[in-house]
């Protein structure tokens, strides 16, 4: 990214206070890290490049408060580099498109942090922050949306880049819930019951979730009926609250 505007209303968009300690994934060049390091507390800066990492602990050598990492966030060990207590921790990042739906997924694993703002691929920000009936709603909406808060901030063209891309980008806000959207019996199932729906999302529910879960179409249907969930729908109509109701009816049906 080069163009400093964009990296103000990132940062803006972060709403980043003194006391703060923000952890930037995939640092680059730094042009957000010495925006960043101006209005808080500390930055840990993570960066796979060799080479990157010398030109920004050169480049932010005036910065006592940034700390440059080697690393790939994937693999870091997390515990030793941060207080996973510390409600002061934010994240601020342009997330590498092609390892974008893995590094969220370690971040909500970790629950590390209070809010997360992150710049992604248009169009899996639009997937991440997608509600029920549209086409981009599915795995990755429920699985943020179940342990996050989910906005978007605003889209990104991709001219701000060099090189170009071939594709837009768009600035999303995660903000971690307290506790998970909805309660369930079991997180295992209740993930179990989302992939399966949506390995056949073109698929009545009855149909995908009967294939998916190896039951019989028959009491998956008596399952869905009581639960005033039509086995006719498809699963992107289907809402997170009445994912867990299937889940929930499963995991007491296996008990």
């Amino acid at each position: 990214m080069v163009d400093h505007n964009i990296a103000r209303k990132i940062i803006s968009s972060a709403g980043l206070s003194p006391e703060d300690i923000v952890l930037e994934i995939g640092a680059g060049k730094g042009i957000l890290t010495a925006k960043i390091a101006s209005q808080v507390n500390k930055v840990i800066a993570i960066e796979i490049d060799k080479e990157l990492c010398d030109f920004l602990r050169k480049e932010l050598k005036d910065y006592r408060n940034v700390e440059v990492i080697e690393g790939d966030f994937l693999r870091i060990d997390i515990n030793r580099i941060f207080d996973l207590k510390d409600k002061y921790l934010k994240v601020v990042a342009n997330l590498p498109y092609y390892i974008t739906t893995p590094i969220i997924n370690r971040l909500v694993d970790t629950k590390m942090w209070s809010e997360a703002t992150i710049m992604v691929q248009k169009e899996v920000g639009e997937r991440i922050v997608a509600m029920p009936g549209g086409k981009d709603y599915g795995v990755l909406s429920i699985m943020v949306q179940y342990y996050c808060n989910a906005e978007k901030q605003f889209n990104v063209s991709r001219n701000v880049f060099r090189p170009r891309p071939n594709v837009d980008s768009m600035v999303i806000k995660l903000t971690l819930l307290r506790h998970p959207r909805v309660k369930v019996r079991e997180e295992k199932m209740f993930f179990r019951v989302v992939h399966g729906a949506f390995s056949q999302r073109r698929k009545m529910i009855s149909n995908s979730l009967s294939n998916a879960l190896n039951i019989d179409k028959h009491i998956l249907e008596n399952i869905l009926e009581k639960l005033k969930i039509s086995p006719l729908r498809r699963p992107e109509t289907v809402s997170i609250k009445e994912f867990a109701l299937i889940s929930d009816s499963l995991a007491f049906r296996q008990m």
